[in-house]
């Protein structure tokens, strides 16, 4: 029955931090174009301090933004902040994290052969793994570090290298990814709360007071807005990367991790400056080609892997047995694993007809290494070659 509570918690996490995500990192998208997308505007708009100006249609109305170069002449009586939408976010994001990696710490957050084998110090340590990249992250934003981008980005970017890397080495392969996902999300989320909200009310405090406003503070928000945009396209990456063990059980993932992410942020490069009217076509160009590579790349070791599996001669027999051994225990009708009290995916292994339609599935899952799930059944080296060798030639046969 626990697992059943758990489960359902696990969906209703998941659910509301989709929602709040899309509202988040739509706003953050459509803010960055709003800004970079605002016209000079007339003499009479300067004249009202306005800085620049959008018109824009969507759904039923015609609407103007006008952005003001401090602060307008009257002050509003109801302002929106864009803060919520990250704060919830994150915290729905931490309570997907505690139904599925640390309520099931030994299922999905612990990994075979990993440096980790306890499940409450790998809990700690993804408590550790998300304060301290945090921290190390504000360490840089507030050092003058910030007044030099290219270092910044250069120093940043070895940074989330090594992020990449430390996590493949404590948690599962799944778990890692989502781990890098959540520490961008956590940065993010900081972005917002530790230094764009106390600027803007500061900035506010200083205009309402009749005070000249200091702009250094509105330069940092305005910094740490930039670096979240850039932070998006990798975040919703590490958020889909679960569905793909192909990528998270690689044997150099934390290097495919890290070249999407570079390969996304540097995308989102393009868009940036083309909201500026600027058009670098070759930004978009290198980033395809790049991705061209990592596919390639992919696909070559992957045929090779296949090659040499269908070399190797494995009876139905012994397949079925291997998967009754290591699979049916939560791949079935009436789970005997604990933890589970139906099958995952709603795949059933105690069925040759449907294991045999269900093989490209449980082939891509048995050769990442993502199942069994932190191989609880102790499945050997050899036996998962025999397994991916009979699933080799029985998918598309």
């Amino acid at each position: 029955m626990e697992a059943y509570f758990v489960d359902w918690f696990s969906v209703i996490a998941r659910w509301l931090h989709l929602i709040t995500g899309i509202a988040w990192i739509g706003a953050s998208l459509h803010f960055a174009w709003l800004d970079n997308s605002l016209e000079e505007p007339d003499e009479e708009k300067k004249a009202l301090g306005i800085k620049g100006d959008l018109w824009s249609i969507h759904g039923g109305g015609i609407y103007n933004f006008n952005k003001y170069a401090l602060a307008p002449p009257t002050w509003p009586s109801v302002l929106h902040w864009s803060k919520w939408e990250a704060y919830m976010t994150w915290i729905t994001g931490i309570l997907l994290m505690v139904a599925v990696y640390y309520l099931q710490a030994q299922s999905y957050l612990v990994g075979s052969g990993k440096w980790i084998a306890d499940p409450n110090v790998a809990v700690a340590a993804s408590v550790g793994f998300l304060l301290s990249g945090l921290l190390v992250y504000e360490a840089m934003v507030r050092s003058p570090l910030r007044h030099q981008t290219l270092l910044f980005a250069i120093l940043l970017f070895m940074f989330a290298i090594l992020q990449c890397w430390l996590a493949t080495k404590l948690f599962s392969d799944r778990a890692a990814f989502l781990h890098v996902g959540a520490l961008m999300g956590t940065i993010m989320a900081g972005n917002v709360f530790l230094g764009i909200i106390p600027a803007q009310k500061k900035f506010i405090a200083v205009i309402q007071a009749g005070q000249d406003p200091d702009p250094v503070p509105a330069a940092i928000a305005k910094q740490r807005s930039t670096h979240n945009n850039y932070f998006t396209l990798p975040v919703l990456f590490c958020m889909i990367s679960n569905h793909y063990p192909f990528l998270y059980g690689h044997v150099y993932n934390w290097a495919i991790l890290a070249a999407i992410i570079a390969i996304t942020a540097y995308a989102r490069h393009f868009f940036n400056l083309r909201h500026q009217g600027v058009v670098h076509y070759a930004i978009l160009i290198k980033a395809f080609i790049a991705f061209v590579l990592l596919f390639s790349w992919l696909g070559v070791e992957r045929y090779e892997q296949k090659q040499a599996s269908l070399a190797t001669t494995v009876t139905d027999g012994a397949a079925f047995a291997l998967i009754n051994t290591h699979c049916a225990v939560c791949h079935s009708r009436s789970p005997t694993q604990p933890g589970f009290f139906a099958p995952p995916a709603g795949i059933l292994m105690d069925d040759q007809d449907v294991i045999l339609q269900s093989a490209s599935q449980i082939l891509t899952a048995v050769q990442a290494g993502y199942m069994p799930l932190g191989n609880l059944t102790g499945m050997t080296v050899d036996e998962r070659g025999k397994l991916i060798s009979w699933l080799e030639k029985n998918v598309n046969p």
